[in-house]
């Protein structure tokens, strides 16, 4: 089998998962050929996007930006047998959501059903909203069958009858936390047709780290990784630490960029926090794996934006607990299904800057508590998610071989 992976950009740091994911597939045997709805706006990239050996297609950003392609492609377009149809869905959603992307959606259908590479047998969306919409699209014009991934953003900021027909037109979809598989069974026409698969960890990547050896004196270190963006909770990390006792000897690194990343250092300077904390902006993986084993505590304040927006289970949590360090976060979404409270982390409510706060203070003044809840979550992100298991189900959905036993 051929399938077509629609993403919204390729290849994006913040998308870790998707690029193992795909390589995974690809040692697994799937054909797989890259659909792309923008041009990469990151200058780096992750030694695994080396790796993946599928060929890209982009597609027009913007249709007035390659208007002949995109006439073209909507030339051939209405000859296909299901262009019909697939313009009648469109129409539907149209008078629902009468938007310039909701067109822009229709245009890149087009060019994907123009331009999709000879021999594809399916196409598969990662994300419910605009690369869902175009992979529906064009499916419907190519009389091909499709499925999907759905993660955070996309669930909870998609409009539920957009979220219900999508479920209804593709065969499966998958999601990787508990809360979000409920929620979108509850829409599914056919609740059987959503499953529940974990990213997990390639732990060939992420491998077991060697022991520390703790500087004399050194101040520890508090390290977060997540874009500057507002479920990501950063205002909230900014007043925890500045509430945190003179005294104490820490220094906050944050690696990722993102649009609120200079709101974010102003309000650090504004709180007096400039002398202890390092931007290092958006770093590839090999960087990000190096300043978690210098860890000491690692903090993702997430929270539910104000337009609905909200992590799922943020792998960087995973990466860290396989690096042995201990963390703070909230009980929000799938989060609580890798961290179990003062087991194999800490977790406050979204939003509580003063319980970040004290959190914070607990690790930061107590190194057996960092050591016990460091060890306890390295045990069970390494026993419960593995990358394994969930390209074991996706393979399956696949109709792909089975993966070989273990010598």
């Amino acid at each position: 089998m051929a399938v077509a992976f629609v993403l919204k950009g390729y290849p994006r740091l913040s998308e870790t998962f998707i690029a193992q994911e795909i390589r995974a597939l690809e040692q697994r045997g799937l054909d797989i050929r890259i659909v792309s709805l923008r041009h990469p706006t990151d200058t780096d990239a992750h030694p695994v996007h080396r790796e993946i050996q599928a060929p890209i297609l982009y597609l027009p950003e913007y249709l007035h930006h390659e208007p002949m392609r995109a006439a073209r492609a909507i030339i051939h377009a209405r000859t296909l047998p299901g262009f019909a149809a697939a313009f009648a869905t469109w129409r539907a959603d149209l008078r629902r959501d009468f938007t310039r992307n909701r067109i822009r959606r229709f245009g890149q259908a087009c060019v994907l059903a123009h331009e999709l590479p000879p021999g594809v047998d399916r196409l598969h969306a990662h994300f419910l909203h605009t690369p869902a919409s175009v992979a529906r699209y064009a499916a419907i014009m190519k009389g091909l069958p499709w499925s999907g991934s759905a993660h955070a953003k996309d669930i909870w900021t998609t409009p539920a009858w957009d979220i219900r027909e999508k479920l209804e037109s593709l065969d499966w979809l998958v999601t990787c936390t508990q809360a979000g598989a409920d929620y979108l069974q509850s829409l599914a026409p056919t609740p059987s047709t959503v499953s529940l698969v974990h990213h997990g960890l390639d732990f060939s990547r992420f491998t077991t780290p060697d022991a520390r050896e703790k500087v004399k004196n050194a101040p520890l270190i508090i390290l977060s990784v997540g874009r500057a963006v507002a479920k990501k909770g950063y205002d909230d990390c900014l007043q925890a630490l500045a509430s945190l006792p003179p005294q104490l000897d820490w220094r906050f690194r944050h690696i990722g960029g993102g649009p609120l990343l200079s709101e974010l250092r102003e309000r650090a300077r504004g709180l007096g926090l400039d002398d202890r904390i390092e931007w290092l902006g958006a770093q590839p993986q090999n960087v990000v794996l190096s300043e978690m084993r210098r860890a000491d505590i690692f903090v993702l304040p997430s929270k539910q934006a104000p337009d609905g927006d909200r992590d799922g289970l943020p792998n960087v949590l995973m990466e860290a607990q396989s690096q042995r360090v201990a963390v703070v976060s909230t009980r929000l979404s799938g989060i609580p299904e890798l961290v179990l409270d003062r087991e194999t982390g800490l977790l406050v409510t979204p939003g509580d800057a003063k319980a970040l706060s004290s959190a914070l203070r607990n690790l930061l003044e107590d190194s057996a508590l960092r050591s016990r809840l460091a060890q306890a979550g390295f045990e069970r992100v390494r026993s419960r998610f593995s990358m394994d298991d969930g390209i074991d189900s996706l393979s399956n959905n696949f109709g792909l071989r089975a993966r070989p036993a273990a010598a």
